[in-house]
């Protein structure tokens, strides 16, 4: 079993957590839980998320 270090907000020094967002490009909208920090609303993107189920939804609306 392997623990992860949690994300810090860089700018509130606060833990940032999984929040159902609603992301949105070319007019079509899908969610995904996302990190966000509880106090600004920042959210963190990881690396795997966007080259995955980002690209491919990107790739999917684009080919319409």
């Amino acid at each position: 079993m392997t623990e992860t270090k949690p994300v810090i907000c860089y700018k509130c020094q606060k833990e940032l957590v999984p929040t159902k967002t609603y992301l949105s490009y070319l007019g079509h909208s899908f969610s995904a839980d996302i990190l966000k920090c509880p106090e600004c609303g920042e959210v963190y993107i990881p690396e795997e998320l966007a080259k995955s189920r980002i690209a491919e939804v990107e790739m999917q609306l684009e080919d319409k």
